[in-house]
């Protein structure tokens, strides 16, 4: 039985490793200026030898300079996502936790939307703002829903709501103080989510963050399937599980503030790919994470190519994945009214 699951998972990593190496290239290729796999295998076999093609110069630079950073940070921040959400879920044992639910979105919109007010959005000190404010709305949640042992599930749940709509006002006001003709369409559009203005400084500006929450959520994985059997079976086997929670809520809220940083908000992505993953590779976190990482990754490449290329004007990836999350959400909530 355990060698038939094992089997089972290796062939959806496979398929699924396979989907993103498919996915990426197809997104390099495919957009307003499109490049045939003849252009981009003479581009990267130039990068070796160093012998560029002139005509091939305009190619080069939007492959080298625009889709492949794109694919980069959309893989990051899918599967950062992705990882998060299953986490949590596994976590709280509710399939409608996402990790826009604990104020972490909230926070870090509130603090990419002051550091547009204070700087128009230049330099660093956006993303830094963002990235601790986000981290900020995760501590206010742990203060709320209080550090006893006792500190409840739905604690958490409604300091989360309770911190959220803070941020939310406070985001509010700025875009009320903010400027009309400039500022306050960038705060817009930044909340709408886009990974339009993608480059190799906004991967280095994710990377530490997203990838130490990733890697911690990961060593947890086995003492979230134990948080399943409940606190007293925890504390039998030498786990705390208050501990775990707030631990495993610390990674996922480093991993999302480090994604909404520099994607913007997105929302779904978290609660709709968990739910694919569970079906495909089951509810045993050592498998579910890595497989949530490469479905998340997949999904974020084929909804960020959509959006660059449904329409001549770019739409904004936040809306395309509520089209997508919301009535998947409605699904899962009647699926629940009924079993209930």
């Amino acid at each position: 039985m355990k060698k038939e699951r094992n089997k089972h998972y290796s062939k959806v990593m496979f398929i699924s490793s396979m989907l993103l190496a498919a996915t990426a290239l197809g997104s390099v290729l495919m957009g307003q200026y499109a490049i045939s796999f003849s252009q981009f295998t003479a581009v990267i076999l130039s990068g070796f030898y160093g012998d560029l093609d002139q005509s091939l110069e305009t190619a080069a630079f939007v492959i080298y300079q625009v889709r492949i950073p794109r694919v980069i940070l959309a893989t990051m921040v899918g599967a950062g996502l992705s990882i998060s959400g299953s986490a949590l879920q596994g976590t709280f044992q509710n399939p409608l936790v996402s990790p826009d639910l604990l104020g972490v979105c909230s926070g870090a919109g509130f603090g990419a939307a002051l550091g547009i007010l204070l700087s128009g959005g230049m330099g660093l000190f956006t993303p830094v703002l963002s990235l601790t404010f986000g981290l900020a709305g995760v501590l206010l949640v742990f203060f709320l829903a209080g550090t006893k042992n006792n500190a409840e599930t739905l604690s958490v749940v409604l300091g989360g709501i309770i911190v959220s709509s803070i941020f939310s006002a406070l985001i509010s006001l700025i875009k009320y103080a903010a400027d009309s003709s400039e500022t306050l369409p960038a705060i817009t559009f930044w909340q709408m989510g886009s990974f339009a203005n993608a480059s190799y400084k906004d991967i280095w500006i994710a990377f530490v963050p997203v990838i130490s929450g990733m890697t911690g959520l990961y060593l947890l994985r086995w003492k979230i399937n134990l948080l399943s059997l409940g606190d007293e079976d925890c504390y039998t086997l030498g786990i705390n599980p208050n501990t775990t929670r707030w631990l495993v809520i610390l990674f996922a809220t480093l991993t999302t503030a480090g994604c909404v940083t520099v994607s913007g908000v997105i929302g779904w992505v978290g609660l709709v790919i968990p739910h694919i993953c569970r079906k495909l590779a089951g509810v045993n976190h050592g498998y579910l994470l890595p497989s949530s990482c490469l479905t998340g990754a997949v999904f974020m490449i084929l909804v960020d190519t959509a959006a660059r290329n449904l329409t001549s004007a770019e739409i904004p990836i936040g809306i395309l994945t509520a089209l997508i999350g919301a009535p998947f959400f409605a699904i899962i909530y009647n699926k629940g009214k009924k079993e209930g």
